[in-house]
């Protein structure tokens, strides 16, 4: 009897002990994910030392918003990193803290698209009136150059047929043709550097000083005009037919929603802190987004001029997000930033409901 007393108590013991434990930080659903460590920093704040600082750190130099250490990355959670914290959540329009809070965590744990979100002084959190924004010096394709030819040129590492790879890419280049005043049209993959953008499938270190890192993490890089460069991440679990939100694989993600944003970059266009546009830094795995909403029409519009005979899908085409099983719906017809005024003003805007709505384009 005291045998049996003496186990049940020490049973009581280990359930207490598990019950005494903080409990682990919600929303990460990407274990494989080279980031996940950074559900390591929960509850880390301003003056605290964690090993996995530096790797942070690193990951916030890598996409605009540290400058190089002199030497290595202290483990310190110092002024810097709350200014690069504060800068990160202001582009992906997060909350600004400047702590690691839950949605901060989650959001640098998701796999994402390896373009910086700043490029030296050129910051894309100082938009002004707009949240689409462009690389440093607005670069385009000329304006004699309207028809753009692209070829595959690197696909033997995806297990992917050429028909499929071709129509997703044909169909991703068509929602900027018919946004804009420019056409692209595939030419064979041993036309080379005739072509005006490569696409090609690439691991880890390929030679262009972006190495890919392997399942999610950063998932595709594309350089701006007129470089015409456009690689993705072999090692992904890529879907190119079917529907991906239905996908097995917990760590698939959508060719197309991926090309559509790529090509933005190939035509000159930066990230946005709209999360529901194509042009946001990051996606989640079995998410489809390739509808282009207003902030991406109105930036691609800037650079080229718009088709007249646009339309954009009717009723007001949604992108869906999911994110640890939680689903998101943006529309595209919402409005996603506002200042309101109690006082009559002389600044153009859109009325709604009483109020002037300062909106992306004046």
């Amino acid at each position: 009897m005291a045998a049996v007393l003496t186990v049940t108590f020490f049973f009581l013991l280990l359930m207490l002990a598990a019950a005494s434990l903080p409990p682990r930080p919600p929303d990460f659903p990407f274990d494989s994910n080279p980031w996940s460590l950074f559900q390591n920093l929960t509850g880390c704040s301003p003056g605290d030392s964690n090993p996995v600082l530096p790797d942070l750190k690193n990951y916030l130099h890598r996409f605009g918003y540290l400058p190089p250490p002199p030497s290595n990355f202290s483990d310190v959670f110092d002024a810097n990193l709350t200014g690069a914290l504060l800068s990160y959540q202001r582009n992906l329009g997060l909350p600004v803290t400047g702590f690691l809070d839950p949605a901060t965590l989650t959001l640098l744990s998701r796999p994402r698209c390896g373009v910086p979100d700043v490029v030296a002084e050129n910051s894309t959190a100082s938009r002004g009136r707009h949240l689409y924004s462009y690389f440093p010096g607005s670069p385009a394709w000329p304006a004699d150059k309207r028809k753009l030819t692209y070829a595959i040129t690197n696909a033997s590492s995806v297990s992917i047929d050429r028909p499929t790879l071709q129509a997703v890419f044909a169909r991703a280049f068509a929602r900027w043709s018919a946004a804009t005043t420019l056409n692209f049209t595939e030419v064979p993959p041993d036309s080379g550097n005739d072509a005006d953008i490569t696409i090609g499938f690439y691991s880890g270190d390929h030679g262009d000083g972006e190495p890919f890192d392997g399942v999610l993490g950063t998932l595709a890089h594309a350089f701006s005009p007129t470089d015409g460069r456009f690689h993705l991440d072999a090692a992904e679990d890529w879907v190119a037919a079917g529907d991906v939100t239905a996908a097995a694989e917990d760590n698939a993600v959508d060719l197309e929603s991926v090309a559509v944003h790529e090509i933005g970059h190939l035509l000159g266009m930066g990230h946005t802190p709209a999360a529901e546009a194509v042009m946001y830094a990051s996606i989640g795995t079995r998410t489809r987004k390739v509808e282009l909403t207003s902030d991406d029409v109105e930036g691609i519009e800037g650079l080229y001029g718009g088709n007249p005979n646009y339309i954009a899908g009717s009723g007001g085409s949604t992108n869906q997000e999911t994110s640890g099983g939680e689903s998101l719906q943006y529309s595209s017809k919402s409005i996603r930033s506002f200042t309101a005024f109690a006082n009559p003003t002389k600044i153009v805007g859109r009325c709604h409901n009483g109020f002037y709505y300062r909106t992306s384009k004046f």
